[in-house]
């Protein structure tokens, strides 16, 4: 049997090893200029612009065709997407779900909503990939990752907030005053898949204990642990260190945010995926 992974572009993953896997692309959009979230977009060059402009910026789903580009001729298809609160990927694929099935009856499409982004995509693709190679059928994999989505988590620490408020996320004020006292938010996506704010931080030290004091207060217990940032790869290694204090085995994997998710973690931002 023909299997695949899909997954847009939120979850930081281009490639996978060793399975047919495609990253269907998000884009950012402004009035002057379109970023697509792929392999080799320049993200230092896309944070520097946005930076500095003043205009409304928002970003765009793939749809319907893409995905059915992205599902090629597989029998078994395990996709997931960002979370359907903060766009219509979710929709999208959903649409190219009953299409496909419709047009290849035998075929099998599972499409999971995040209700988050980033890194809790990356080890959601991961337990795909489990349960693909372990011969299991359609039924049982749908129950298994559906089942795990439960148990899987995501936090953030934002530093600015300015392209969170151009999108209409949060408050112009107080992404102006958390930029004007240097405060870090920490939040995480809530069961319904919306970003909620936890704390106020002032600096990354005390950022780095809120975020793993949090971790270990939603069942955290040295599971997987993906990190992806926007150019702090320090923040990320310092709460890696302290994970280790504390769980020397854990699988702790940092890597650095692709375009979507710069547009919302933003320059020294960091988003942490981890299990229960």
């Amino acid at each position: 049997m023909k299997y695949k992974i899909v997954a847009d572009s939120s979850a930081n993953v281009f490639e996978r090893n060793g399975i047919d896997y495609t990253s269907v692309p998000l884009k950012i959009v402004t009035s002057e200029r379109e970023y697509s979230d792929v392999k080799g977009t320049d993200i230092a060059e896309m944070v520097s612009y946005l930076q500095g402009y003043k205009g409304k910026s928002g970003t765009s789903c793939p749809n319907v065709h893409d995905w059915l580009e992205a599902f090629g001729d597989a029998e078994l298809i395990l996709g997931v997407t960002i979370t359907s609160n903060l766009s219509g990927s979710y929709a999208s694929a959903m649409q190219a779900k009953k299409a496909y099935e419709a047009e290849h009856p035998n075929a099998n499409v599972l499409i999971v909503d995040s209700l988050s982004a980033g890194p809790e995509l990356e080890l959601i693709i991961e337990k795909m990939e489990e349960v693909l190679k372990s011969g299991r059928t359609f039924e049982e994999m749908t129950r298994i990752v559906t089942d795990y989505c439960k148990h899987s988590h995501l936090l953030f620490a934002l530093k600015h907030l300015d392209n969170l408020a151009r999108n209409g996320r949060v408050s112009p004020a107080v992404a102006k005053i958390a930029g004007i006292l240097g405060i870090r938010v920490i939040g995480k996506a809530s069961d319904e898949g919306t970003l909620q704010q936890l704390h106020k931080c002032r600096g990354e030290a005390q950022s780095v204990a809120c975020i793993w004091d949090e971790m270990k207060k939603h069942g955290y217990n040295g599971g997987k642990v993906r990190m992806a940032h926007c150019f702090n790869p320090q923040m990320a290694q310092t709460l890696s260190d302290m994970i280790h204090q504390s769980y020397p085995e854990a699988d702790v994997r940092i890597t650095a945010c692709t375009a979507l998710c710069s547009f919302y973690a933003e320059q020294g931002g960091l988003m942490i995926g981890y299990e229960e």
